[in-house]
C-alpha cells in the first residue's frame, strides 16, 4: 500500500468517525434536554398521553399518531405510481420518451419543499375546501397529497436502479422463452429487484416522515388525535417548529426534545433496515 493509499483510508476513517460522533452526539444532545420533562412527568405518560399543556398534560402520542397516518398514507399513494414509472423508464416506455421522463424525474428531486408546500396552499387547499366542505382545507388528506408528489421522484429513482441492476442474462432468458415485456417485468425483474425496491421504499418512507414544510404549511397544526384524513393535525416534526419559533424555556419547549428522540429511533431503523437490504442485494458482506 503505497502513501497515497494509506492517506486515503486515513482520511474516510476519519471522516466516518466524524460522521459517527456526530450522530451520537445530536442524540446525547436530545436526550440531556429531555430529561428534565421525563423526570417530572414520567416517559410513559410524555409517550402516550395526550397534549394539553394547561393542564399540564404533555404527550406526544396525537403528535405520533399524525405522523404515522400521513407518512403511511403518503407512502401508500406514491408507491404504485413511483414503481409504475420506474418501469415505464426501464422496460415499457420507448427509449427516447423513457430518457426525458428520467430526466424529468431527476428534476423534480431538485425542487425545494417549500415550492411543493406554496403550491398546495394556493392550488390544493381551495380545491379540498370547496370539493368537501370541512374546515379550511388545511387537513392531512392535503398534505398527503403533497408529501406523495414530493417523494415520488426519490423513490422513482431508487426504483430504476434496482431494476437496472437485474441481469441482462435474465431478461434474455426470458424472452427467449417467450415472455412478453410485462410478462418479463412481473415475473423476472421486479422479483430481482425486490431487495432494491423495498430499501428505496423504507428511505422514501423515512424522508416523508422526516419532512417538517409540508405538514407544517398544510396539515392544520391541531394537537389533537387524528380520527380521519379531513381533519387538522399536527406532525412531530411540525410541533418541533410550531414550539421552537416562539418558545425556550417551558415544559412545552421540553417536549421537542422527546419528538426529536422519536424520530431520530424510527429514521435510523428505517435506513438501518435500508442499508442491510441493499448490502443483501449487492452481495456485501452481512
Amino acid at each position: 500500500m503505497n502513501v497515497r493509499e494509506r492517506f486515503t483510508r486515513g482520511l474516510l476513517r476519519a471522516a466516518t468517525l466524524i460522521c459517527a460522533s456526530a450522530t451520537a452526539g445530536i442524540l446525547l444532545f436530545m436526550l440531556v434536554l429531555a430529561v428534565p420533562l421525563i423526570a417530572s412527568t414520567g416517559f410513559r405518560q410524555l409517550l402516550f398521553g395526550n397534549w394539553a399543556p394547561l393542564a399540564g398534560h404533555y404527550g406526544i402520542l396525537p403528535m405520533i399518531a399524525a405522523s404515522a397516518l400521513l407518512t403511511a398514507t403518503a407512502w401508500g399513494l406514491s408507491f404504485p405510481i413511483s414503481l409504475g414509472c420506474a418501469a415505464l423508464i426501464c422496460e415499457l416506455a420507448p427509449r427516447r420518451s423513457a430518457i426525458w421522463l428520467h430526466r424529468m424525474i431527476q428534476m423534480m428531486t431538485g425542487i425545494p419543499t417549500v415550492v411543493y408546500g406554496f403550491v398546495g396552499v394556493f392550488l390544493l387547499v381551495p380545491v379540498i375546501r370547496e370539493t368537501f366542505a370541512a374546515g379550511s382545507g388545511r387537513c392531512l388528506l392535503t398534505a398527503t397529497l403533497v408529501l406523495a408528489l414530493m417523494i415520488t421522484p426519490t423513490m422513482v429513482l431508487f426504483f430504476v436502479d434496482a431494476l437496472e441492476a437485474v441481469p441482462t442474462g435474465y431478461r434474455l432468458a426470458a424472452a427467449a422463452a417467450g415472455a412478453d415485456p410485462i410478462e418479463r417485468l412481473l415475473w423476472v425483474i421486479i422479483p430481482g429487484a425486490r431487495s432494491g425496491i423495498v430499501a428505496g421504499s423504507l428511505l422514501a418512507f423515512g424522508r416523508a416522515l422526516g419532512d417538517t414544510l409540508i405538514a407544517l404549511m398544510l396539515a392544520g397544526n391541531a394537537a389533537q388525535w387524528p380520527e380521519g384524513l379531513l381533519q387538522s393535525a399536527r406532525t412531530l416534526t411540525a410541533h418541533i417548529a410550531l414550539v421552537i419559533a416562539a418558545d425556550f424555556e417551558s415544559p412545552e419547549f421540553r417536549s421537542i426534545f422527546l419528538c426529536g428522540i422519536v424520530l431520530y429511533a424510527i429514521t435510523s431503523a428505517t435506513a438501518m433496515v435500508a442499508w442491510r437490504l441493499r448490502q443483501r442485494s449487492s452481495g456485501g458482506p452481512r
